[in-house]
């Protein structure tokens, strides 16, 4: 689906013209800015010198031009004592509560101009997670890896929040340096190498992004600046404010944010996590402002937007809404009951019903529970797919992932459902493998907060401690890491060459019908046998399955050109775990 550029798309806001955050280089010498507004007097100490009183504005702007080196940390006094970190620093080498580098933006030399990105619906998804993809959990060891996941078929690389976060190990989604990439995956250039390599072999690189809270340590935005509001809370912690529309905001810096990740870090795209915790009730909604900010910073690049939202975000991610997509939870809550008999919280409302299995994919991500809501009709593209993530696997107490809980034979038949439907695939590390490690949560915040953390996963699991993987034990940690010897034995080789096969199959056969097949599907349940046929403009898609254990009658003959099928039909009955696609030319 191609996105409308920013004044192209209906209700399009014109933001005001944009802030800068942080250093700004200019004839040898650099403008620090700190926007801190609760704050009477600023100085700037740099290390090795006095500290040089700031000037401050009428906005609640402080600034000074000086003359430093690339290298040189600094942090900002403020007259109770405190020394803080710049919250739009570049790089936290000591991390969240050091000093701030004075990081180059230009230093890195590209080699990517030729890049245009992606048509999204070429697109097959790896989410990864930079700390345990690799041995080292490095930007550089994981660009190391990146022929690898082109060999298998990967189109894009989505990489969990690098957003400076306390501590040596974390998944991200408590980051406070929102424009410092941690320093425990490299320094900011060795993240821009990793997206020139990916371009270099055709491959887009997306970010996860957190724009809803701040994480509980370290966030030093609130001793400077109305940051957070009262009128709303976040299950993670109070929510940004982004209601302030008169003076710098906000709703600002997180654009600054925005801009830098597309502009200066080439990224090819963002994945905004939890937005409907992202609260605006002004015109000119936040979401809306992000969209627009990134594809001006793309300039004649694709990019490429995706929400992560509980809520059915149908007018954000229709052609006109600025998004290209959102996770489709219910497609994977309908796949993970239908293979594991899980029926419990969010499998719940699918266990045992093949219907809701049969309308997700249809109809992607369901605007309610009640079966007689109307279809939303939007192209299958505009929902992302997958059988597991960061999420599904990290938020249970073991951190099992599908292969810990299923059959092999279930695990290939629900992964083909997902990976050659016409939505959008996303692959989650090591899955294409089987991976035997499993993605347990982890964190590393400060002493002040382990009880909490600890008591909220016992009570969450409603399980023994002795049941429960400890977020803060280094072996946590260390088990999530990926082991890619377990590759050389015979399982996870049989399922790699499976993946490899079935994701060329997708490329070759239903990419090329993805842009033509028009929104919403047909759909029907026979005995539990669920069929599913998307019109295109030549050609129809169509899948048969059996998401069950239990063999079930066919209820018609397989049409069209078989392009991937998992079990054998016998005497007119479908064996358990069978699954059929084919192609079919349309008449006329």
């Amino acid at each position: 689906m191609e996105m409308p550029t920013p004044t192209d798309r209906p209700g399009a806001r014109k933001e005001r013209k944009s802030v800068e955050f942080g250093p700004v280089w200019s004839d040898g010498s650099i403008s620090f800015f700190l926007w801190a507004p609760l704050q009477a007097v600023v100085f700037l100490a740099v290390d090795g010198r006095e500290p040089l009183p700031m000037t401050r504005g009428s906005d609640g702007w402080f600034t000074l031009t000086v003359q430093v080196p690339v290298g040189a940390l600094y942090r900002f006094l403020l007259p109770d004592g405190s020394a803080v970190p710049d919250p739009a620093s570049r790089f936290q080498p000591e991390d969240v509560h050091g000093s701030s580098e004075v990081v180059s933006p230009t230093s890195f030399r590209w080699n990517d101009a030729t890049w245009r990105g992606l048509p999204w619906h070429e697109a097959v998804i790896y989410e990864l997670h930079i700390g345990t993809f690799t041995r080292e959990g490095t930007f550089r060891a994981a660009a190391e890896r990146l022929p690898y996941l082109k060999s298998l078929g990967v189109t894009v690389v989505e990489i969990m929040p690098v957003g400076d976060f306390p501590g040596r190990w974390s998944w991200g989604y408590d980051g406070v340096s929102l424009f410092a990439p941690d320093s425990c995956y490299g320094r900011p250039d060795d993240l821009k190498a990793f997206v020139d390599r990916a371009h270099a072999l055709g491959i887009a690189v997306l970010l996860d992004v957190v724009y809803n809270h701040f994480g509980p340590e370290g966030n030093y935005l609130p001793m400077l600046a109305p940051a957070h509001t009262d009128l709303y809370a976040t299950p993670w912690g109070e929510a940004v404010d982004y209601g302030r529309r008169d003076t710098t905001s906000m709703r600002d810096l997180i654009l600054a944010n925005v801009r830098m990740w597309i502009g200066e870090f080439h990224l090819d795209g963002l994945r905004i996590d939890a937005a409907h915790e992202i609260r605006d009730e002004e015109p000119g909604h936040i979401l809306s402002a992000i969209a627009d900010v990134a594809r001006e910073a793309g300039g004649d690049r694709n990019i490429h937007l995706v929400l992560e939202s509980a809520l059915l975000e149908a007018d954000r991610i229709s052609p006109a809404g600025g998004f290209d997509a959102q996770w489709n939870d219910d497609l994977h809550h309908a796949l993970h009951a239908a293979i594991t008999g899980e029926s419990d919280k969010d499998y719940a409302p699918c266990a045992g019903r093949p219907e809701v299995l049969a309308r997700a994919l249809a109809e992607g991500a369901l605007p309610g529970d009640d079966e007689d809501t109307p279809a939303v009709a939007l192209p299958a593209t505009s929902f992302v797919s997958f059988l597991q993530n960061h999420d599904q696997a990290g938020n249970r107490a073991r951190g099992e992932r599908i292969s810990m809980l299923a059959s092999p034979a279930a695990c290939r038949a629900a992964a083909a459902v997902y990976l050659l439907a016409p939505q959008v695939p996303l692959l989650f590390q090591g899955e294409e493998w089987a991976a035997g490690t499993p993605f347990p949560f982890f964190s590393d915040l400060g002493p002040a907060f382990i009880s909490a953390v600890r008591d909220g996963r016992i009570a969450t699991f409603e399980a023994d401690p002795d049941d429960l993987f400890d977020p803060f034990d280094p072996e946590t940690f260390a088990a999530a890491r990926l082991d890619w010897s377990e590759q050389r034995l015979s399982r996870h080789a049989r399922m790699l060459d499976w993946y490899r096969a079935i994701l060329r199959v997708r490329r070759q056969e239903v990419v090329p019908l993805c842009a033509g097949i028009r929104p919403g599907a047909s759909w029907r349940v026979d005995e539990k046998v669920i069929r599913v046929i998307w019109e295109g403009e030549a050609k129809d898609l169509m899948l048969t399955l059996n998401l069950t254990a239990q063999a079930a009658p066919l209820p018609e003959p397989l049409k069209g050109r078989v392009i991937w099928q998992e079990g054998r039909v016998t005497d007119g009955r479908c064996p358990p775990w069978f699954l059929a696609w084919s192609v079919r030319r349309r008449k006329g």
